[in-house]
C-alpha cells in the first residue's frame, strides 16, 4: 500500500516511534518515511527551515501522524501553524497521541485535525490502528495534492 509520497511520523517516544515504523512494515505500507522528533524538527521538515532549509518543499507528505506531548513545540501548536499556512493548510494530519484529555481531542478538532486516533497499548491493536490509517489515508482518500499531482 503507497502512493509514494512520505509520511511524516511526529514522534518524540523511541518506543512508539519504533513500534510505528513497525506496523507500517508489517501492514505493507511502502511510503518513504519521515521521522521527526519534536514539533521543530516536524515544522523545519514542512517548510524547508533548519535543520531542513533548502529541502525542497513542493512534495507534502501524503499524512502528518502527529503526536501532541511534544517537547520544544507542542503538537497543537504545529497543527496551528500547518493549518496557518498556505502551502500546507489542507495538508491530511491525523493526531495519534496517548492523550486521554478531552480538551486536547477538542483543541486539535478546532485546530483543523482530520482525525484523532488513541494509540493503543496492545501491539496487535496498534497494528490493525496504523493499517486502518495506512488503508485510509494513503489509498482511499483523495486530497488536493494527489489531484495536482496526477494532472487533473
Amino acid at each position: 500500500m503507497s502512493n509514494n509520497q512520505p509520511i511524516l511520523v511526529v514522534e518524540d517516544n523511541p518506543d512508539d516511534e519504533a513500534l510505528t515504523l513497525r506496523a507500517f512494515g508489517k501492514n505493507g505500507i511502502t511510503n518513504p518515511v519521515v521521522v521527526a522528533h519534536d514539533g521543530v524538527e516536524a515544522l523545519d521538515y514542512l517548510f524547508g527551515t533548519g535543520s531542513h532549509a533548502g529541502r525542497g518543499t513542493t512534495t507534502l507528505p501524503a499524512v502528518v501522524l502527529l503526536d501532541l506531548k511534544l517537547p520544544r513545540i507542542d503538537g497543537l501548536e504545529v497543527l496551528r501553524r500547518i493549518r496557518a499556512d498556505d502551502r500546507t493548510a489542507l495538508l491530511p494530519v491525523v493526531v495519534l497521541t496517548t492523550s486521554r484529555e478531552t480538551l486536547d481531542l477538542q483543541q486539535a478538532y478546532h485546530l483543523g485535525a482530520n482525525s484523532y486516533i488513541r494509540k493503543p497499548v496492545d501491539f496487535e491493536h496498534f497494528l490493525a490502528a496504523i493499517e486502518l490509517i495506512g488503508r485510509y489515508w494513503l489509498t482511499l482518500n483523495e486530497t488536493v495534492a494527489s489531484r495536482t499531482n496526477s494532472g487533473y
